[in-house]
């Protein structure tokens, strides 16, 4: 009755709120999921209702009221709510709160402790709320950017495929994502190759001014990218027509080497970063183990260097990857049209015609980003279980 319930009455309150201001009564929706939080709580605990039970109960409670109220977009909500409040009511109710907290926290340093779990929480979901709604939009049976009434009550008839057929079965999309696959793959080997080199070079202490070098080296992550993009154009065009004019190089294949050196400098910091990093818990006299028994410094570097140090090789290679496949700044200033990569096919989009299509494909660019992100956690868990440490 003291903590619990005034608690969960509190972010009930929150939840009226945001109900209430559908509505257009956002106070009465204050008083009413004030006083369901509180009468919530106080069940759940009087009764001694079993966590899954209790549960079950609220969020069905809550569904057929949003049903009831509105349609089946407010019972999907009703539930939403009824499981977050659920939980929160027995996350307080059994202590599971201080479960993590060390015994000896104070009051105070708990509240602290779960505050900036949740204040994490928070700043993680105003990064990732964006794209729910683009990634909702693009399944739009309609050709505009709105939620149609069919869309917010979850009506079959509001959702199609059609936008992605259209990005998968027109050259007008196709082209520029063959475009993507060709430059960002050559560019990620590029910076790869040349990242981890540097890296393990300007790891060695006894290389001078290693830290200006490794200043200059990640100054494409610091320096504006409009900046950048200018300055790369003032340098490639004149490749481009050297390369053109006396070695007969064709147009379009200049064209792509230019966008795919730039992309690869845009890469080359990750890579440094990612490997540097996976070279600090590296020990050396394993090199020197290898060197003493004959091993020559490729053969040291493949056999001994390598297998270790390949997981933040490869995390480097990813974030390269997805810096090259996301780019459309540097591609405007150094490509050409039979370079038109996927973003800069969106930005154009976006600039000339509205087409949903353009969420349909925002979409299949952030789930390949997740799978690739995932795929470095995996990878930075892996590098550090080879190097002795928990994984964090």
């Amino acid at each position: 009755m003291s903590f619990t319930a005034p608690c969960t009455a509190g972010l009930a309150a929150v939840f009226g709120f945001v109900v209430g201001n559908a509505f257009g009564s956002p106070f009465v929706g204050v008083i009413i999921g004030a006083v369901f939080g509180f009468a919530l709580a106080y069940v759940l605990h009087q009764f001694s209702v079993p966590r899954t039970a209790g549960r079950w109960a609220t969020i069905g409670l809550l569904a057929v009221v949003g049903l009831l109220l509105t349609n089946l977009g407010g019972a999907i909500a009703g539930a939403l709510i009824g499981a977050v409040l659920s939980w929160f009511v027995y996350w307080l109710d059994t202590g599971d709160y201080r479960k993590n907290v060390p015994i000896y926290y104070t009051a105070r340093e708990t509240l602290w402790y779960n505050t900036f779990l949740f204040i994490c929480g928070l700043v993680f979901f105003f990064l990732i709320a964006p794209l729910l709604p683009v990634m909702w939009l693009s399944f739009n049976a309609e050709d505009f950017f709105t939620f149609t009434p069919e869309m917010l009550s979850f009506d079959p008839a509001g959702y199609s495929l059609k936008h992605y057929e259209d990005f998968l079965g027109t050259d007008e999309w196709m082209v520029p994502l063959k475009n993507s696959l060709i430059i960002a793959p050559i560019a990620t080997l590029i910076s790869v190759s040349l990242g981890t080199l540097a890296a393990i070079g300007l790891s060695q202490s006894h290389v001078p001014g290693r830290q200006w070098i490794m200043a200059i080296m990640i100054s494409p992550m610091i320096v504006p990218l409009i900046i950048s993009a200018t300055g790369m154009f003032f340098f490639y065009a004149p490749l481009g027509n050297w390369l053109e004019a006396n070695l007969g190089l064709n147009q379009s294949f200049v064209g792509y080497v230019k966008v795919i050196l730039a992309h690869a400098v845009l890469g080359v910091p990750f890579v440094i970063i990612t490997v540097t990093a996976t070279l600090v818990g590296f020990d050396n006299s394993l090199t020197r183990a290898a060197a003493n028994m004959g091993a020559n410094p490729v053969t040291t570097f493949f056999r001994v260097q390598m297998p270790l140090i390949l997981p933040g090789v490869i995390s480097g290679g990813l974030f390269a990857f997805i810096t090259s496949f996301d780019e459309v700044v540097v591609v405007l200033f150094v490509g050409s049209a039979q370079q038109q990569t996927l973003p800069w096919q969106m930005f154009t989009g976006l600039r000339e015609q509205i087409s949903p299509t353009i969420l349909a494909a925002a979409t299949i660019l952030v789930t390949i980003s997740i799978l690739l992100l995932t795929t470095v956690e995996l990878l930075r868990r892996r590098s550090e279980r080879l190097r002795g440490l928990s994984p964090g």
